[in-house]
Order: C-alpha cells, then sequence, then structure tokens
C-alpha cells in the first residue's frame, strides 16, 4: 500500500470506534490527525486532538483550524432522518477549506436490500428501503455533493460490520452478553476495524474522482459459527440458541437478520490495491485472544 502521497492532516470527525483506530494507523505514518466528538472530556486519553462538535454551539477556533488546514476529511458520524448531522453543522466551514482534496464517508452494506445469500459489489443498486438504508443513502449524497461542488474527490465506504479487539465475540461472551441467534442459511460478511483503517488510507492517496468502495473480509459466515469459535478459544459456554423472528428477539436485532447477503469487494481491492490482513473472523478472533480479550480479569 503506498503511502508517499498520504496527505498531510486529516480530520475525522467522530472519532469513535473506527475513528480511533484511523487516527492510530495515520500518526503511526506521519500524518497528523484531530478529530470531534461530542464530549471530549469523557474521551480516552491517549493524545489525540479532539474537537467538540454539538448542535447549537459555535465550531471552537481549533476546529475551525483544523478544517482549514485538512487536507483530507472522513465522517464516521452516524446519520439521522436529515442525512449527516456533522456535515450540516460543518458546510459552511468547508464550502472555502483551501486545503481540502479529499473527504470519505463511512457507509454501510445495509443500503443494499435482502439478496438471498446472493452477492453484491460495488456496481449492484443499493435498493433497500427501510429507514435506517434511507438516512445512509441520504448522508452519502450529501457528501458527494459537497465534494462535486467544489471539485474534489470523495469515497463512500459501504461497510458490513466492524469488530476488533475489544469490540467481538470473545468479549460478548465474558460479559455475559452474547446472544445465539440462528437464521439458518443466513450469512454475512465482517470488517475488522484495523483492515479498515488501513483500507481508508489506501483510499486517500491517490484521491481522485467519485469513488465507492466495499471494504470486507473473505468470508461471509453465520453469526453462530463466530461465536462458537469464540467459545472454543475461550472455553466459555455458548448460550441457548434463539431463533431469530422469535418474540424475545428484539425487533432491530430481526431486521438484521432479515436480510442474507455475501460482499464481493475484488473491484475495490483491486483499484486500492489493499487487501485484508484479517481474512476471516478466524483470524480476527486469534489475534483479539492473544491481546486478552475472553480472559477473565486479574485480581
Amino acid at each position: 500500500m503506498p503511502t508517499d502521497t498520504a496527505p498531510a492532516h486529516v480530520l475525522v470527525l467522530g472519532l469513535g470506534y473506527s475513528g480511533r483506530h484511523l487516527a492510530a494507523l495515520l500518526h503511526a505514518h506521519g500524518v497528523a490527525c484531530s478529530g470531534t466528538v461530542r464530549d471530549p472530556a469523557s474521551a480516552p486519553e491517549d493524545g489525540l486532538l479532539r474537537h467538540r462538535l454539538v448542535a447549537g454551539e459555535s465550531i471552537s477556533a481549533g476546529l475551525c483550524e483544523a478544517i482549514r488546514t485538512a487536507e483530507a476529511i472522513v465522517c464516521a458520524v452516524p446519520p439521522d432522518a436529515e442525512g449527516d448531522p456533522a456535515l450540516r453543522l460543518l458546510t459552511d466551514a468547508l464550502s472555502d477549506s483551501p486545503a481540502l482534496r479529499w473527504v470519505g464517508y463511512l457507509s454501510s452494506t445495509a443500503v443494499y436490500a435482502d439478496r438471498a445469500g446472493g452477492w453484491v459489489n460495488e456496481t449492484s443498486t443499493a435498493d433497500a428501503t427501510d429507514e435506517t438504508a434511507l438516512k445512509r443513502l441520504h448522508a452519502e449524497q450529501q457528501w458527494q455533493a459537497l465534494a462535486q461542488a467544489r471539485g474534489i474527490a470523495s469515497a463512500m465506504f459501504r461497510l458490513p460490520g466492524l469488530y476488533g479487539r475489544g469490540r467481538n465475540a470473545l468479549v460478548q461472551l465474558a460479559q455475559g452478553k452474547a446472544r445465539q441467534v440462528v437464521r439458518p442459511g443466513q450469512v454475512f460478511n465482517r470488517l475488522h476495524v484495523e483492515d479498515l483503517a488501513s483500507g481508508l488510507l489506501a483510499a486517500m492517496q491517490p484521491a481522485e474522482g467519485q469513488a465507492l468502495y466495499l471494504l470486507s473480509d473473505d468470508e461471509p459466515a453465520p453469526s453462530q459459527d463466530v461465536l462458537a469459535y469464540a467459545a472454543m478459544l475461550s472455553g466459555l459456554p455458548l448460550p441457548a440458541a434463539q431463533a431469530w423472528d422469535a418474540p424475545e428477539v428484539a425487533a432491530s436485532l430481526r431486521r438484521f437478520y432479515s436480510s442474507n447477503k455475501r460482499i464481493d469487494g475484488r473491484a475495490t481491492r483491486a483499484a486500492l490495491q489493499w487487501q485484508p490482513r484479517f481474512t476471516t473472523y478466524r483470524e480476527g478472533l486469534d489475534d483479539a485472544w492473544a491481546h486478552g480479550d475472553g480472559r477473565p480479569a486479574l485480581r
């Protein structure tokens, strides 16, 4: 993956789980990075420069300067009914930010309707019509419109479920929060958060045109297989299996299991010269287990 054309300064809107991993990778490559949060006081003490961004408040001088000097912006803020709330707050500031040459938005493969186990790729129609999908599509369109108005590059990243150290089936089992929800034949892809970060960095260099990328692992798999592998690693018991359409399963979870599709991101990999380090959930869980996830806390 080339890094000699990486931007000098990246602003991450939403320094949550994915944003923090991207920032760490950028710093490792010598790229300056800062980001936004709702409450900097409650953020981890990891040395990242965080700017407060909240509706109804004026933009701080520090955030204005970050916008002025950022060559690339990545947005990881969830959408609302009106699209992207972060972009809505920053539209005026971004309209004439002098250094900006690329924007990226973290969207979701939820924009694709159920394929009954079939494949989606970069040319597939985003045909889901539920509220979650429409919010994502609206936010995508807003970022694309900004890029087109500015004459800069943009990239939309339609992502599957993210996991990594500290957020995975091992942790869920250890905390007693795991659910073994089963829908026969249902599979989905995943993406390790560190692979997301490396894919984002690859997409920034060189950055041209209006791109759409599908970053994912190599193995669409049932959720019960992932949970069973985590139980095997940890020795923790599996929770009882539940049918996906059982009355006690939350409506939001039933909606997730109602969609069954596989991701074919070969065109993305070729375009970015990128490959995931964690090609399946097994490599990702092995790494998490090796770093202490799922183990009893030392007393």
